[in-house]
């Protein structure tokens, strides 16, 4: 049994003839005769009653007749939501988003995409950027902004732009000058993200830095809130490290002085997808509009990389 001879079977009921029916369906009689007739063949049964100039269904065409309907209106309501999601009109937009997205204006993202396209739902993902690396080579997320660096297996990276990674504290003054890896080993340190912990991509760097010197940085407070780093960052208790975005954050601690490493330090802000994966209409449109938006955000502070 076809979905096109259903098509051919209810519109011969409908019509009361082949004739008919093959001018609704654009066809041919015979070819809708002989679609009835296939039907007919695999149910065992005769669907209609052919005479001279009119067709009369039987019982067993009454009885498939609603089956039939809904079957074929299923296949089209599928049809409709493909077509939905492909016309930004309806559909799920997955997309992961930094874990400070708060601090690059993009805690509003979903309301503007939603002022553009109020049918789509949007399942919005904040997590560290080892994570949603993870999940969109895993096919979680249809795609996603992070942090470079991250296993980049089996993704495709578009990098948009890069955040200097700047020295927090409440005791070291500016006046000082740069700081040194050396200086941050020898720290009491509060360290955020602490559940992605060392593939956090700022801490790898970090980490990959102090490892060519022969020297270890190990935290003595781990947390998972940037903001709770600085509520202890501000007591004196620890230091800790920020993007100059969150640093020149109007709710950045005004008493917390950020100074800049001797040998700078970048969070390098990416757009990921997977490899040779399609991204739907509306997932390509919110990453649009989420670079837009980080662009605008950033200001002067920060340049476009050019890696990669």
């Amino acid at each position: 049994m076809t979905i096109v001879q259903l098509a051919a079977f209810l519109a011969a009921f409908r019509c009361g003839s082949f004739t008919a029916a093959a001018v609704e369906l654009d066809s041919t009689q015979a070819s809708v005769s002989e679609l009835v007739a296939r039907l007919e063949r695999e149910l065992g049964v005769r669907l209609f009653t052919r005479g001279a100039r009119r067709l009369t269904p039987t019982e067993a065409a009454a009885a498939l007749r609603q089956h039939a309907e809904l079957a074929l209106s299923a296949i089209a309501n599928g049809i409709e939501t493909i077509a939905a999601i492909n016309s930004l009109e309806g559909g799920t937009c997955t997309f992961g988003v930094l874990r400070n997205a708060a601090y690059y204006d993009l805690s509003d993202l979903v309301q503007r995409f939603h002022r553009q396209h109020p049918n789509v739902k949007v399942r919005l993902v904040g997590l560290n950027s080892a994570l949603v690396a993870e999940s969109i080579a895993a096919g979680e997320i249809e795609a996603g902004l992070l942090v470079l660096p991250v296993d980049e297996a089996g993704l495709r990276i578009t990098p948009l732009f890069r955040d200097e990674v700047l020295y927090a504290s409440t005791h070291r003054s500016p006046s000082d000058g740069p700081v040194s890896i050396g200086e941050v080993a020898r720290a009491k340190l509060v360290l955020y993200d602490a559940y992605a912990g060392w593939s956090d991509p700022t801490r790898r760097q970090l980490l990959e830095r102090a490892r060519v010197q022969g020297i270890t940085i190990d935290p003595a407070i781990e947390v998972e809130h940037v903001e709770t780093a600085l509520s202890l960052v501000a007591t004196g208790a620890a230091d800790t490290i920020v993007s100059r975005t969150i640093a020149e954050s109007s709710t950045f601690p005004s008493d917390i002085d950020v100074t800049p490493f001797a040998d700078p330090l970048y969070d390098t802000i990416a757009l990921a997808q997977r490899e040779g994966a399609y991204l739907s209409p509306a997932t390509q449109r919110l990453a649009e509009l989420a670079e837009r938006t980080l662009l605008a955000a950033v200001g002067d502070h920060v340049g476009r990389s050019q890696a990669h």
